[in-house]
């Protein structure tokens, strides 16, 4: 009778053989590594504090520099009148333009009212030929550049006569604190002048439409008489009664153009809201200055802590790497 205890010691003793014949594989434990992001941030944190005092000074250094800046820009105030196309009211001229076209058109007579009149209105406000006479007739020179003009001798106050300004010069300084747009929505426009007197800049602003539209009515005026002359001359020259009723209705259709013209004192641009003396300026933004001062110096005093950090370090390993040379030696 076999032995139950000497059964299982066989078994056992075959399993523990048996096992001992397959390969036993080991999973290697994993050593805790160390977060390499975590040591940079470390060593960023490091080199800020090792230069805190210099980024403080950076910083504030560079704000003092932008409140400076700021207090002693010139103040820019802007002036806008808003206007709309008189153009819309003039129906008997576009009825007029509509009526006898072709026939002025053969004739090589403008009669007004069409839609491009408001166009070349505003390339003549925007014109060198305009704007140089806008400043000779309110003698701007002295005024645009008061800084090297002596009121007292009404002279220049340079030493070479080619350091005076020309009136292309003044043109170009016109040309840039002045702006006309128009609203595709409403078709307003508005014109705006920029200067560092505010009274002018609203007074520059009506003036311009004042002139713009007295140099639009006194030529079309002028086309209109000279379109009548031209007509009455071609009138003498021709027998055939229906081109010489052609041409009266021609003279009569420019005689109403310079009526309408005439008692016409807005005759391009009618002034919805005039320009009036701007009480706030729009430049210079002084706040928007010191914060952008602040944040430019704190900026580069970053850079320029994270420089010297690394300039330093590698200082450091040159003075090792000579080291581990005379040792080696």
């Amino acid at each position: 009778m076999n032995n139950p205890q000497n059964s299982y010691n066989k078994d056992s003793a075959e399993n523990v053989k048996s096992s001992s014949q397959q390969p036993i594989y080991y999973m290697p434990v994993s050593q805790p590594q160390i977060d390499e992001d975590e040591i940079n941030l470390l060593d960023y944190w490091r080199i800020l504090m090792r230069y805190k005092w210099m980024i403080v000074l950076i910083t504030l250094l560079s704000g003092s520099i932008a409140v400076f800046v700021a207090m002693n820009a010139t103040e820019i105030y802007r002036a806008e009148v808003v206007l709309a196309p008189a153009g819309e009211d003039q129906n008997s001229a576009s009825a007029l333009s509509n009526q006898f076209g072709g026939l002025a058109a053969l004739a090589g007579v403008n009669l007004g009212g069409g839609g491009g009149q408001l166009q070349e209105s505003i390339a003549t406000l925007k014109s060198r030929v305009f704007t140089e006479a806008f400043i000779n007739d309110l003698n701007l020179m002295p005024v645009l550049y008061e800084k090297i003009w002596d009121v007292e001798s009404k002279r220049w106050l340079v030493e070479d006569e080619k350091e005076i300004p020309s009136a292309l010069a003044a043109y170009k300084l016109i040309d840039g604190m002045r702006s006309i747009t128009d609203d595709k929505k409403t078709g307003m426009y508005v014109l705006a002048f920029e200067w560092s007197d505010p009274e002018l800049a609203a007074q520059w602003a009506n003036v311009t439409v004042e002139r713009i539209n007295k140099h639009q009515k006194e030529k079309a005026i002028i086309e209109a008489q000279n379109s009548i002359k031209y007509l009455e001359d071609q009138i003498e020259e021709t027998s055939a009664v229906e081109m010489r009723q052609a041409i009266y209705r021609l003279i009569e259709a420019q005689t109403k153009n310079i009526m309408l013209a005439s008692v016409r004192d807005e005759f391009v641009f009618r002034v919805i809201d005039p320009a009036v003396v701007p009480e706030e300026r729009i430049k210079p933004k002084k706040k928007l200055m010191v914060v952008l001062g602040l944040m430019v110096g704190f900026m580069l005093s970053i850079f320029l802590a994270f420089f010297l950090a690394f300039i330093k370090k590698q200082k450091e390993l040159s003075v090792d790497e000579n080291n581990k040379n005379q040792i080696e030696s």
